[in-house]
């Protein structure tokens, strides 16, 4: 659905470029922008790579699976219809850990994964169980401790403070948080 809608506005904005007599500047604007995108890319892409690393060696060296048991007490009351000890939780906490860091990207993975877990546990395959819907939401709208992304951007484009985002972003995402679980734990119990 979003590809239309991006497909729209485009178009929108290409034709009303085309009847305004303006497309020297749609022109320079396709460049352009492709450009500073590949640019962005590029600038970003040492910055990524550095913490993804850095992820992966704590993956490796055991020291995300110590978070990840951190967690575990609190995922299993967020999660109750997920056994104890299924490889879901795990790939749970490990993908709200890297979340955490800011590094969606680099979350992906677990997040795919604990979505197949709970796919192999649901009781309807055909719906997304309590549990899916609950590490969606969770997954949407993580708690981000560090925002390494928008650090990145803000950087490339010359903030003189980069990192003034740190305490705003974690008061957002932990409001964020919050009040998506508290929904989802309403709606829940009102369906059953």
């Amino acid at each position: 659905m979003i590809n239309v809608i991006w497909g729209v506005m485009i178009a929108i904005g290409i034709i009303y470029g085309l009847l305004s007599g303006n497309i020297n500047a749609i022109n320079n604007e396709i460049i352009t922008s492709g450009k500073k995108g590949l640019d962005m890319i590029l600038e970003m892409l040492p910055i990524l790579v550095i913490w993804m690393g850095l992820m992966k060696i704590a993956e490796d060296s055991g020291l995300l699976k110590k978070i990840a048991n951190l967690f575990y007490p609190l995922l299993s009351k967020l999660f109750p219809s997920v056994p104890k000890g299924n490889k879901a939780l795990g790939y749970i906490a490990s993908n709200v850990a890297v979340n955490m860091m800011g590094l969606g990207s680099a979350a992906t993975p677990f997040g795919l994964k604990a979505m197949e877990e709970l796919q192999a546990i649901n009781p309807q395959k055909d719906k997304a169980s309590e549990a899916m819907i609950t590490f969606l939401v969770l997954n949407t709208s993580g708690v981000t401790l560090i925002p390494t992304t928008v650090i990145s951007l803000r950087m490339l484009n010359g903030s003189a403070n980069p990192t003034e985002i740190i305490l705003p972003a974690i008061l957002a995402t932990v409001c964020a948080s919050i009040g998506g679980l508290t929904l989802d734990y309403l709606i829940r119990r009102r369906h059953r």
